[in-house]
């Protein structure tokens, strides 16, 4: 793996830059209507969404471990792995999104996007060349149906 920094400590220190972001330019703060509300629906879903495809990974009696992506003993393509082949990255996502606009500072938005890209290099690229070695042909015809994010 290209990474070093498990995926959950890469979430915390997101958060904390976003947050020290809108610290350093308060100048930027932005509101709209349904603000709140949008915090609540991106949290809460993104929350949803990390159990339920954490239980699915438990419950496939795979590993959660996104640092060890050879020692999955499953492939795991039902419930939410039918619309994402990453929906726990999607999930965090989904939470980073909630606290970015909580804080309300548009320059969290290019934090997110660089995340993103950052993620996917360094993590999702790498699993799933792990992911392709050990599952071969079931893997490949895993992600022609389900997009690598939504």
């Amino acid at each position: 793996m290209k990474l070093i920094i498990p995926p959950p400590v890469q979430g915390i220190i997101i958060a904390l830059t976003m947050w020290a972001l809108a610290r350093w330019t308060p100048g930027l703060a932005f509101d709209f209507p349904g603000r709140a509300a949008l915090v609540w629906v991106f949290g809460l879903v993104g929350v949803a969404m990390e159990i339920v495809a954490g239980l699915m990974f438990l419950r496939a009696k795979t590993t959660v471990n996104p640092m060890r992506p050879a020692n999955a003993k499953h492939l795991v393509t039902t419930g939410l792995y039918r619309i994402s082949r990453n929906p726990m990255y999607l999930a965090l996502l989904l939470v980073l999104i909630a606290w970015g606009l909580h804080l309300a500072n548009p320059l969290n938005g290019i934090v997110l996007a660089a995340w993103v890209l950052y993620i996917t290099e360094f993590q999702i690229k790498p699993e799933e060349a792990a992911l392709h070695k050990k599952f071969g042909a079931d893997y490949e015809a895993y992600c022609r149906r389900v997009r690598r994010w939504l």
